[in-house]
């Protein structure tokens, strides 16, 4: 999903939903301790109660013994992000007074699985746990002092297909929780093969909103047409094995630190083919250097070019439901151009 940009920090919060879509926006479970991120003031710090979870955290668990600033790091329509800084170093904290704390451990287990693969930096999640008092939640990471540019595109390349290469499992397509794609549900059910997962928890998943949600049903008789001819446009995939996807890899959710290393932010994580980690290159801008770098680690596949366009249809759909029809065209460009070779 897109976000804006920020030289501070950790762009997780920065997702670009607006206000009327607020409404909607296996490997083995990972290490991180359930329940980070609050909704502090970005003055100098107040006094807190003693019941709140993050200043507990951080003071104990966090091996922290004062907080001495708190500040915003930019927010969206989905969560706020602060920095807590301290006398150990800083913190990255995100907190959602609306949502319980499953859209973080999703996030968390996404962090946690890309962190063990030691191929490309991402945040390390510390804690995912509910506020007191309120619907709603909090996660708490490894704070990532960020440079002023998006780094080395051919690093960037090489790294993600270093962690496509290493990211693996034998449970199948899927990952052992479910999560989002930006605010919409992302189903992630262990599944034996590639096209079935992505014919019934991708593309149908999402027809079948845009049908609920806006009546469309032209664009989810087509949809369904299309995914008839899945097996036949797929084919020659029975063999494919499942590696872990960041899933939702747009320009975003990609930084680099101070260093000038990459580091890749708020996942949508799950295990698939390996192409569909460029389900959003259309809005990821990636250069030649990129691809060149990637591929030299994954090498490219016959027919590569044609899948990636269906794998974008996954996103063009998900973004139809979050923003609204604007996308419709961009669905059915795609869909039509898919049915008119599988006749």
């Amino acid at each position: 999903m897109m976000a804006a940009a920020t030289s501070s920090l950790h762009l997780s919060a920065l997702l670009p939903f607006p206000p009327d879509l607020v409404r909607r926006r296996q490997r083995r479970p990972p290490r991180f301790s359930a329940p980070r991120f609050s909704h502090p003031p970005s003055q100098p710090l107040r006094i807190m109660a003693d019941g709140d979870p993050i200043r507990k955290w951080i003071l104990e668990e966090g091996g922290a013994s004062r907080i001495t600033r708190i500040s915003s790091v930019g927010g969206g329509c989905i969560n706020t992000a602060n920095r807590y800084e301290t006398d150990v170093g800083s913190f990255f904290v995100k907190t959602n007074r609306n949502i319980g704390p499953e859209m973080f451990e999703a996030e968390a287990a996404g962090l946690d699985a890309m962190f063990s693969t030691d191929t490309i930096r991402v945040p390390k999640p510390w804690k995912v746990g509910s506020i007191p008092r309120t619907r709603g939640s909090y996660i708490i990471m490894e704070y990532i002092e960020l440079g002023s540019s998006r780094g080395s595109q051919a690093e960037l390349g090489r790294q993600l297909g270093e962690m496509h290469k290493t990211g693996s499992t034998d449970q199948g397509f899927g990952f052992h929780m479910d999560n989002t794609i930006g605010s919409t549900p992302q189903h992630n059910p262990w599944t034996a093969d590639w096209v079935t997962f992505f014919r019934d928890h991708r593309l149908g998943f999402q027809l079948k909103l845009i049908k609920e949600q806006y009546g469309d049903n032209d664009l989810y008789a087509k949809g369904q047409r299309l995914l008839e001819k899945l097996p036949l446009l797929l084919q020659g995939l029975d063999n494919v094995q499942p590696c872990l996807l960041h899933g939702d890899l747009w320009s975003g959710n990609v930084v680099a630190d101070s260093h000038g290393s990459p580091v890749i932010l708020d996942p949508a994580c799950y295990y698939g083919h390996s192409e569909a980690e460029f389900g959003m290159s259309w809005c990821a801008g990636f250069d030649p250097t990129f691809y060149d770098a990637y591929f030299k680690v994954m090498p490219k596949q016959p027919g590569f070019e044609q899948r990636t366009e269906l794998y974008k249809l996954y996103h063009y759909l998900n973004h139809y439901n979050l923003f609204g029809s604007g996308y419709r065209s961009s669905c059915t460009n795609i869909i039509d151009s898919y049915l008119a070779v599988a006749c």
